[in-house]
């Protein structure tokens, strides 16, 4: 029997992308003394009050149909914060709420992109993009991140870039997986060529509230206008909620209205409980997500030092997000030559950079989902597998 193309283009290798992450995956749940830095998963909890307004909501009988934008309360949360963050109104028929960050880009890409079309997209890129883009069948032209800057943005390249096929641009600010941030400067000039060129621009901004010292600058902030613009939001990784699975869209109104037309015959809606959830968490969580971004901080920092110290190791400084991508060409010119030589030899599991393409081979990255005194064990490890070579 014969698969789609859409499915076939959305097969992975995994030997490259999960193979050592679901190798070390079973080897821990066999119980194995694995440490698994190689996948994004905050070992924080999600906060008992959301938890216990999520039951509420439950017992409540919040179960049924929600409209298919999402609930008022969430929106109007979602409106109050972008507002706030930007200086600009947003209203709440601007916002589409979705099944997760991923859900809202796939929707978005889907209504902009026909087969064959072009996207330029920076990379080295978040892996479960390429998934995505493949189901769509877009032709994506990457532009390389200068991974020797701290994955710094060349606006210029991304502008060289462009063809007469292009119509997006998708970014993500603060990044994964090197955790830089594009400045507003930026944003708003790659806003304008877009808009010049009749392209959408896509910026992905789930880090948005783990930063550390410099203030994330949103593209709706940037862009003169949103007409050409829709940015992704999530509460996964800022308010410890992957498996909530809650995420939105912004936009101009009329965009909305179209994102909210293919989501309506896909996903029909999320549910009610966890909207609720998610409206209280956005409505009380000031301290918990500055105690968040300080905790990541505090690892990002320490993960920095142990690397400084360890020979023919090096790394970049991230300005925000949960990971480190360590440049390991001085050990081992392959990353996943090194990750699965690491988890066989030290127990300790970490992603090939070459999932997130090829321009990061050299690198493997670490997520930082564990507390100093576990990371302090991890890099003791790694620390003696490279010694052993």
């Amino acid at each position: 029997m014969k698969f789609s193309r859409a499915s076939d283009r959305m097969a992975v290798d995994t030997s490259t992308l999960w193979g050592v992450h679901d190798k070390a995956s079973a080897l821990q749940a066999a119980g194995e003394d694995i440490i698994l830095f190689s996948i994004g998963d905050p070992d924080l909890p999600t906060l008992d009050f959301i938890v216990d307004h999520a039951v509420a909501s439950l017992k409540a009988g919040r179960t049924h149909y929600s409209p298919g934008a999402g609930e008022v309360e969430l929106r109007q949360a979602i409106a109050d914060i972008e507002t706030g963050a930007s200086g600009k109104v947003t209203n709440i028929d601007q916002i589409v709420v979705h099944p997760g960050g991923t859900n809202a880009i796939y929707t978005t890409l889907s209504c902009f992109l026909n087969e064959g079309d072009d996207i330029v997209i920076p990379s080295p890129m978040y892996v479960g993009y390429q998934g995505l883009l493949g189901a769509i069948g877009a032709n994506v032209i990457n532009v390389p991140l200068d991974t020797a800057n701290n994955f710094t943005l060349d606006v210029e390249a991304v502008k060289a870039a462009f063809t007469d096929n292009t119509r997006v641009l998708f970014i993500n600010t603060p990044g994964n997986p090197g955790g830089n941030m594009i400045s507003e400067k930026q944003l708003r000039e790659l806003a304008a060529f877009c808009l010049e060129h009749e392209a959408w621009i896509i910026c992905d901004e789930v880090y948005s509230m783990i930063t550390f010292g410099q203030r994330h600058i949103s593209l709706l902030n940037a862009a003169e206008t949103l007409e050409n613009v829709v940015v992704v939001d999530a509460l996964s990784k800022s308010h410890a909620m992957t498996g909530w699975r809650m995420g939105w869209t912004v936009s101009s109104a009329d965009t909305a209205r179209r994102i909210l037309d293919f989501g309506s015959g896909t996903v029909f809606g999320c549910c009610q409980f966890v909207q609720d959830a998610a409206a209280f968490a956005l409505n009380n969580d000031e301290e918990y997500t500055r105690a968040i971004a300080d905790e990541y901080r505090v690892r990002r920092n320490y993960a920095l030092e142990r690397i400084n110290d360890i020979p023919d190791l090096s790394a970049n400084t991230p300005e925000a997000g949960m990971f480190i991508m360590m440049n390991v060409e001085q050990v081992e010119p392959d990353g996943l030559a090194f990750a699965a030589g690491l988890l066989e030899h030290g127990g300790v599991s970490v992603l090939p950079g070459e999932a997130f393409g090829e321009l990061s081979r050299h690198f493997v990255r670490l997520s930082l989902t564990h507390p100093v005194h576990i990371m302090s064990k991890a890099f003791d490890r790694i620390e003696r597998y490279i010694e052993s070579l």
